[in-house]
């Protein structure tokens, strides 16, 4: 089925990538709809006309955007739904919909698989919502919501199995400084956003554990063929090609930039931090921590060689040393 928006766009989210996509939304919508589940973070965002949590020094002319913790009002209001929640919370948030959302057009902005049902963003709406799979789009890339902010040059992927509906919601994310490209290959996408995070916080343990940079370079290596192995074998799409940005571009700049939350919580365990103080310390989400233990469970069907992704889920879950875990793993790599 062919979707057409009608202009009514809402951001299902309030934390920094969601504040990051309401801007670039912006651009071409006059009124957003904007679901914040807490009435005291809208009171504070009109009041001050920025996020008070997520992005400070990003401004918004609050008279164009409709707030409201009322998922259910929101979704009712909307045709074109843009989820950025993190992964591990949005069950959580659509226990309270009760709007029908199976002609709504679903834009995944989540590099996260759902926890405990082990399955893509993607998959869990079409399973649990009944949403056709052409009305369901992922965007990928690297795209961190800092420079997106700061209006650096930022490159979005959507996928979806209807390119038209792609092209649709690649035009509301096209401005000035976010290139857009569209593909059908969203299982591709999804999985490579959950592996890449997978990857930083290996980055970051290795640096913690201070591995220099040509070491970083072998993981970086080893971590796109592991990718690659996985993806091929969970499924063949002629299209994929690992080398473009929406899977290698955001591997490196989640393995590599400081902006990379994924890769702090992974120098923070290589420093000595235990799991749980290293994301209280964060006080953000690292999707990683959560897309190692999922991977690690849907990998108990394919039987991948992945041994970067066991090394993460041995030392985050398993308490194995970092030391003697990244020493065993380095020893594999050649």
């Amino acid at each position: 089925m062919q979707f057409t928006s009608s202009g009514r766009v809402a951001i299902i989210g309030g934390g920094s990538w969601a504040t990051a996509v309401a801007k670039i939304v912006m651009h071409h919508e006059e009124k957003i709809n904007w679901y914040i589940r807490r009435d005291d973070r809208i009171e504070e965002f009109i009041r001050l006309g920025h996020n008070p949590a997520y992005l400070t020094a990003l401004h918004f002319d609050v008279s164009r955007i409709n707030f409201s913790s009322d998922l259910n009002k929101v979704v009712s209001e909307s045709d074109t739904l843009i989820f950025v929640t993190p992964s591990p919370y949005l069950k959580g948030h659509l226990k309270k919909l009760k709007v029908s959302i199976r002609e709504k057009m679903i834009a995944i902005a989540i590099k996260g698989l759902v926890p405990e049902d082990n399955i893509t963003i993607s998959q869990y709406f079409q399973q649990a919502f009944n949403v056709p799979s052409d009305n369901v789009a992922t965007i990928g890339g690297p795209s961190h919501a800092e420079e997106v902010a700061m209006d650096r040059l930022c490159y979005l992927t959507v996928g979806c199995t209807n390119l038209n509906n792609a092209q649709t919601v690649a035009d509301l994310l096209t401005n000035k400084y976010v290139k857009t490209s569209i593909s059908t290959d969203i299982e591709g996408i999804e999985y490579s956003s959950v592996l890449k995070n997978v990857y930083a916080i290996a980055a970051g343990i290795c640096h913690g554990l201070k591995y220099g940079d040509n070491f970083h370079a072998v993981l970086v290596a080893n971590a796109v063929q592991e990718m690659s192995r996985f993806l091929e074998t969970v499924e063949k799409n002629e299209e994929r090609e690992v080398i473009k940005t929406a899977y290698l571009g955001d591997l490196l700049v989640t393995m590599y930039s400081n902006f990379s939350r994924n890769r702090t919580f992974g120098t923070m365990i290589g420093k000595g931090y235990s799991v749980k103080t290293a994301q209280l310390e964060m006080e953000m989400i690292a999707e990683g921590y959560y897309g190692t233990y999922c991977m690690k469970e849907i990998n108990k069907r394919y039987h991948v060689n992945m041994p970067i992704l066991d090394a993460v889920y041995n030392i985050l879950y398993e308490r194995i040393s970092p030391s003697v875990e990244v020493k065993i793993l380095s020893d594999s790599f050649r």
